[in-house]
């Protein structure tokens, strides 16, 4: 992986307005507008009173006036009481709130109950208490939230810097593969590594991405894909990377000038994943064509290095701990497909779901994830803790 991330370039920056900022990837930092909250705010609907004049025994008090939400702060005058609505400010001379279900308000005024005990402050947020003026509430490299948007819109800003959206083809390449809702013979298969890719490009929140079927000929390979490499930035083919004689990809990439950084790696699904720069820099990934091993390999590799190329910041490593014994031979990293439960300590439990070959992908479908199993061991117990990597960072 590090390859991989030393290898690709960063992303340009653009400015797009709030509304469409929900998924893209912050290249600003956010820095509170003002003091949150703005003012000491009133948090129950009520009466805002004087807590000595409370504390010196007086339980009735005439109605001085109405605030609400938005009006300016009144001042309050001794011995009255101001009603009161929540969100508003706090008026000057106030510094207790009582709640409007423990008054009973008539023609002489506003009576508390008797055996009402308040306190100094009561139902008043604090101006400031959440955070103050000038201080930094989203960091760049965040992924914008809904959440995120409201602290975007409360810091008072319409616009925001985000990472551009790569321009990402996805190609699948084989003479057997039918798209879906086509006829289909016998002896062909159903083209779904390429929508399966898109989407989770799309999940990850890459959206846009192109995807082509190309058929195993190397003249036909390396016209279209030619195409592809002068509009994109991201290129994810699958199939054709192997050691058979129709696998022409990497000799086609290495034609049109994709320098290879790595072909094979020693792991189990996917090993004979390939990684290159095109000539104008395009991250080139040629992916398994095993449907397990297309997904895993999009997992591990192509998602991080989008993630790096947006300026995304480096997600926390997670864990489980595995649920059964599992044996594998060496020599190769393992991932492991598997369902996630919690014991009652809180504790993430791993139970492995093995797929019959890699080409078993309907074995995938509600799994939470995959464990990584290191090389150098060949047996790991129930219990072991081991690398965890959930389909979605």
């Amino acid at each position: 992986m590090q390859a991989i991330l030393a290898a690709v370039e960063p992303l340009a920056t653009q400015t797009i307005p709030l509304e469409e900022a929900t998924g893209r990837v912050l290249a600003q930092s956010v820095y509170a507008e003002r003091d949150q909250p703005p003012f000491d705010r009133v948090m129950m609907d009520g009466i805002a009173i004087s807590h000595a004049e409370f504390a010196a025994g007086t339980r009735s008090f005439p109605i001085q006036s109405t605030q609400a939400a938005g009006d300016p702060a009144q001042t309050l005058e001794p011995g009255r009481v101001i009603e009161i609505m929540t969100g508003a400010s706090l008026p000057n001379g106030a510094d207790c709130i009582i709640p409007v279900e423990r008054i009973i308000v008539n023609e002489l005024g506003a009576h508390i109950e008797a055996n009402y005990a308040a306190s100094e402050l009561q139902f008043i947020h604090a101006r400031g208490s959440d955070h103050r003026k000038d201080t930094e509430l989203l960091r760049s490299g965040t992924r914008v939230s809904p959440m995120d948007i409201a602290i975007i819109a409360s810091c008072g800003l319409a616009e925001v810097a985000v990472a551009e959206q790569p321009q990402i083809s996805v190609i699948s390449t084989g003479n057997e593969l039918v798209p879906a809702g086509e006829a289909i013979e016998s002896h062909q298969i159903r083209m779904s590594n390429g929508p399966a890719i898109v989407a989770m490009l799309e999940e990850h929140g890459y959206v846009g991405a192109a995807h082509d079927h190309l058929i195993d000929e190397p003249a036909l390979l390396k016209k279209h894909i030619a195409r592809h490499l002068e509009r994109s930035s991201v290129l994810i083919l699958s199939g054709g990377v192997s050691m058979g004689k129709a696998d022409y990809v990497p000799q086609v990439l290495d034609d049109l000038g994709v320098e290879v950084i790595f072909h094979k790696v020693s792991q189990r699904p996917g090993r004979p994943m390939w990684f290159g720069t095109g000539p104008n820099g395009q991250a080139v990934f040629a992916l398994p064509g095993n449907p397990v091993s297309t997904l895993v390999c999009g997992r591990q590799y192509v998602i991080p290095a989008l993630h790096h190329m947006s300026g995304m910041a480096a997600t926390v490593p997670q864990f489980a701990s595995l649920t059964t014994d599992i044996t594998f031979k060496p020599q190769l990293t393992n991932f492991l497909p598997v369902k996630l439960i919690s014991n009652a300590a809180g504790q993430v439990l791993a139970m492995p779901v093995h797929t019959n070959t890699s080409g078993d992908f309907a074995s995938l479908s509600g799994t939470d994830g995959y464990v990584e199993l290191a090389l150098e061991q060949t047996e790991f117990k129930a219990g072991t803790t081991v690398p965890l990597h959930r389909w979605r960072l």
